[in-house]
């Protein structure tokens, strides 16, 4: 199993009152990874994947510890769990070595921008997800 890795910077904007990251902050780490993982990493793999859109369909998320606000970044390991003809769902845990913060799951369906409505996944970007497939794991 390969997982994407990906170092999220934490913004002083994201704290709360009490130095803890925000849990609507942990929603963008997860978009930054995301994007990172489907158009940065597909791309640099010589794969269009979902250049031609893609919408969220369902976030989870499990918080499991504070995350407290400081300058060094937090990982994000991002992984696909499952794919079918026109979704996929991806995996994530935040962390730092030895502590997990979160554990989520985003449900993403490919998405024609130019006709407004979903798609299905093509061959291309059904074989870049198989590399970094894996099963869910249990909060």
């Amino acid at each position: 199993m390969a997982r994407h890795v990906y170092a999220c910077p934490l913004r002083w904007a994201d704290m709360d009152a009490y130095g803890h990251i925000n849990n609507v902050a942990f929603l963008r780490y997860l978009e930054e990874a995301r994007i990172d993982f489907m158009f940065r990493l597909g791309s640099r793999e010589g794969s269009a994947t979902f250049d031609g859109g893609s919408v969220v369909a369902r976030h989870e998320i499990d918080y499991l510890r504070p995350l407290v606000h400081r300058h060094e970044p937090v990982t994000i390991d991002t992984w696909v769990t499952d794919i079918t003809a026109a979704s996929l769902t991806l995996g994530y845990e935040v962390k730092d070595p030895g502590t997990l913060y979160a554990r989520a799951s985003t449900v993403v369906v490919p998405y024609n921008l130019s006709q407004q409505r979903p798609r299905r996944i093509t061959a291309e970007e059904k074989a870049f997800l198989e590399q970094y497939r894996d099963e869910a794991v249990a909060a």
